[in-house]
């Protein structure tokens, strides 16, 4: 009996845990991994910030609105402060009148650059009008197939 009491006591706690994790991450789908990654990263604009700090050399606001993307001003505020809520970015002030930001990536953010290469490969193989900039398909060591681009 004490068994089959302690598993109802750390069902209910596991329970009162997902339901406390899932709170806290605002899960707008289930705890699945691909689901919790897409819901931070998964809209048109967000990795596409990543890839201007990772590969780019952006780290100023204008410098992402320069990037020939079009991102909304509005939506780069918003992805920016959603990639710091994150821990994927921190921002420093440059600049203080008007304060100014300079963004940087943090270990986390980073880590992120497998990914977006493997993006990148796939694009180039599958897409047939996706490349990318020749220095970016170098110090990646990806083969761009005739697909590389002075600038993006």
């Amino acid at each position: 009996m004490q068994v089959a009491a302690l598993i109802a006591n750390l069902s209910s706690v596991k329970r009162a845990t997902y339901k406390k994790s899932r709170a806290q991450a605002s899960f707008k789908r289930t705890p699945c991994a691909v689901a919790c990654v897409l819901d931070l990263l998964g809209d048109k604009w967000t990795l596409l910030v990543v890839r201007d700090l990772l590969w780019l050399d952006k780290h100023h606001y204008n410098e992402f609105l320069q990037t020939g993307e079009n991102i909304p001003t509005n939506i780069l505020a918003d992805r920016l402060k959603r990639l710091e809520g994150a821990g994927i970015i921190t921002k420093e002030a440059y600049q203080q009148n008007p304060v100014r930001y300079a963004y940087r990536l943090t270990p986390k953010g980073t880590a992120l650059q497998p990914i977006l290469k493997e993006i990148v490969t796939w694009g180039l193989r599958h897409l047939p009008y996706a490349c990318m900039r020749e220095d970016v398909l170098r110090r990646l060591r990806i083969e761009g197939a005739g697909k590389a681009v002075q600038k993006l």
